[in-house]
């Protein structure tokens, strides 16, 4: 007889909810009982209000059970979880939640489903048919496929990933690099960390590609202090895939070269921008560089790289596997394929949402994140990182979209949502952006250097109440100085925070509300 399968994440989110002492649990209490079972540590499927989510491999697909606390288990074995019995904990078939059955799953269609460590497993799930295409096709026609996808940078920036590789291809050198920016620094985000616990043959398979496409033999992931455990598994996952024939000097007997190593980065915000990321990977103070030359021309070592977010390159194993145009035919505009949206803040259903561009912000906040967790009306959403524009309610007809966010003055960044109840001061809220500022300027450029700090001082006296007519006038002067002047998007994006906040919550400045245009 089978011995039955049960799952219990080892993700950071789970982990930090009691994974691991729920794990124990399990098995002391299977042992007492005599029972032989196949305890598997997958990744969090993303629902992180439900963790840790116990799963039960079934005849009627894998029954969960969440959150699930140590002093559950014995609650839990005594009413038959190994057979999937009714519980109040019980959620059931994991498949059929709607906040995981409304998603369009791409780049994290494995995530929670499969042992993170397992190439078995990867490979039964799709893995490395995307890596076998793309030695078929040959560098050039794999460049191709991607630009054909209308894959972006999932970074923030939006820069078409496919040009990116072929300005990269078709640069003269003796050698070119892989870079992964897995350097996920901006509030309410964890998609990189997702895939580095979860998924991590995905993101080696992805670079790879990516090496073979560009004629790279050497990639770097530069990750951050605050992602212990992924580092872990990624570094084992590295290992495995090197063994397995999957990286080094013969690629699946193809004659091609590839190889790959971590970096953890000290901490610095700073160190997300590329340019910064490349210093520090060289070993040297995270300062951003002034472009031209591009890190396509010249890089890393002053080398053509390809840099890239971790989101870009785990996307591409999909893209080759099941062809660009496949990829292309979800989203809407020029924001192609999907998007994995985190959830965060004060929200009811906070975790991961991977759908097609184009659904309305509101439809995430309210129909998928169920509203605030204090039940308490939506004030705002803060969306792209502690840099990123709060959105007010009027606005959540806004499609998540790269244009149409811009039209707002808004970014969608790395693909954060920070929700925000009606208690919130966006005056504060605003301080904290230009003293974030303060704090993480490399301080190369004076724009942003000074104005953060001189944009700190400037609040404190708006919301003292201190001339705040001039103050206001003032701020509004030095965000404009900043967007405009900073060398990067560090000081140039302080500006949206400040200014939606001003702009939209005139009241939490002191200030009366402009009136609309019909009553005026």
């Amino acid at each position: 007889m089978k011995s039955p399968r049960i799952f219990v994440p080892n993700d950071a989110t789970a982990v930090a909810c009691g994974a691991d002492r729920v794990a124990r649990k399990l098995e002391a209490g299977l042992l007492a009982r005599g029972i032989t079972a196949d305890i598997t540590r997958n990744g969090s499927r993303g629902l992180f209000w439900l963790e840790p989510l116990i799963e039960v491999e079934t005849e009627r697909g894998r029954v969960g059970y969440g959150p699930v606390k140590p002093s559950d288990i014995e609650d839990l074995l005594h009413a038959g979880i190994l057979h999937g019995a009714d519980h109040p904990l019980c959620v059931g078939v994991v498949e059929e939640i709607p906040y995981l059955k409304k998603q369009t799953r791409l780049t994290f269609a494995r995530i929670g489903i499969i042992d993170p460590l397992s190439l078995t497993d990867y490979k039964a799930h799709g893995g490395y048919r995307g890596l076998e295409r793309a030695i078929t096709l040959g560098p050039s026609a794999t460049v191709e496929e991607v630009v054909e996808s209308g894959l972006r940078g999932r970074g923030g920036a939006g820069f078409p990933t496919g040009i990116k590789w072929r300005t990269v291809a078709a640069a003269p050198a003796d050698q070119r690099y892989i870079v992964c920016n897995a350097d996920e620094g901006d509030s309410g985000t964890f998609a990189d960390r997702l895939i580095m616990e979860a998924d991590p043959f995905c993101l080696i398979e992805g670079m790879t590609i990516a090496g073979l496409a560009v004629g790279a033999t050497k990639g770097y992931v530069y990750s951050r202090s605050e992602y212990p455990l992924a580092f872990v598994v990624m570094e084992k996952a590295i290992e495995k895939a090197r063994e397995a024939g999957l990286l080094g000097d013969n690629i699946l007997g193809s004659g091609l070269a590839f190889d790959m190593e971590m970096r953890m980065g000290a901490g610095a915000y700073v160190c997300g921008e590329e340019t910064a990321l490349l210093e520090s990977l060289e070993g040297k103070r995270g300062l951003v560089r002034a472009k031209p030359p591009l890190p396509a021309h010249k890089g890393l070592f002053q080398k053509p790289t390809v840099i890239n977010n971790l989101v870009s390159l785990a996307t591409v194993p999909v893209i080759l596997d099941k062809g660009g145009k496949y990829y292309r035919d979800f989203g809407m505009g020029r924001s192609r394929g999907t998007m994995p949206i985190q959830i965060a803040g004060n929200i009811k259903f906070g975790g991961l949402f991977e759908t097609a561009f184009g659904i309305p912000l509101g439809e995430l906040v309210y129909d998928i994140g169920g509203g605030t967790a204090s039940g308490r009306p939506v004030k705002a959403v803060q969306a792209g990182g502690p840099l990123g524009a709060y959105l007010p309610t009027h606005q959540f007809d806004t499609p998540f979209d790269y244009e149409a966010f811009t039209a707002k003055d808004a970014l969608i960044g790395h693909g954060g949502l920070v929700v925000f109840d009606d208690t919130a001061d966006l005056a504060d809220m605003a301080r904290f952006a230009m003293e974030f500022c303060a704090h993480e300027s490399c301080g190369k450029c004076t724009p942003c250097r000074i104005g953060s700090t001189r944009g700190v001082e400037t609040l404190d006296k708006v919301i003292a109440g201190e001339k705040r007519e001039q103050n206001l006038a003032l701020l509004t002067d030095l965000c404009h100085t900043m967007k405009l002047g900073s060398l990067c998007a560090l000081g140039g994006f302080t500006p949206y925070p400040v200014l939606s906040a001003l702009n939209h919550f005139p009241e939490d400045f002191g200030v009366a509300p402009k009136l609309p245009a019909a009553a005026e």
